[in-house]
């Protein structure tokens, strides 16, 4: 096989000359061939895209989330996932602890920018759910 650089005919005239030499020409119609890729850059994207083995700020606010709202309130919530704006989701599931959650919100905003890695957090979305 030929790599993409070498390879100057297009699929006619590849069956063409398959037919001629009477071989039969393998490649699909429709394959398109590509350079290969280490693997190496791939892996690593995918590491940094999901957080694999490394610390996100999402863990340490939800190790210390207890601390963060109260002992009572943290039962009923929690914290969810920080959009690319910098706004932390809090999830409740009872309508007094939603109603808390959005009387303390500056208070917990300061709380949680206070933890190692979370100053870019800006704002709370309290939701249910």
């Amino acid at each position: 096989m030929s790599t993409p650089s070498e390879d100057t005919f297009n699929h006619a005239a590849r069956e063409l000359i398959a037919a001629f030499r009477g071989v039969t020409n393998d490649v699909p119609a429709r394959q398109r061939r590509r350079a290969t890729q280490t693997l190496s850059p791939l892996i690593e994207a995918l590491l940094v895209e999901h957080r694999i083995g490394r610390a996100a700020p999402e863990d340490a606010i939800r190790e210390n989330w207890p601390s963060l709202v109260g002992p009572a309130i943290a039962h009923y919530s929690h914290a969810g996932r920080i959009d690319t704006r910098g706004t932390l989701t809090v999830l409740y599931n009872q309508a007094v602890a939603g109603n808390e959650l959005r009387f303390h919100q500056k208070a917990i905003l300061a709380r949680i920018q206070a933890l190692p890695g979370c100053a870019h957090i800006k704002s709370l979305a309290v939701r249910a759910g």
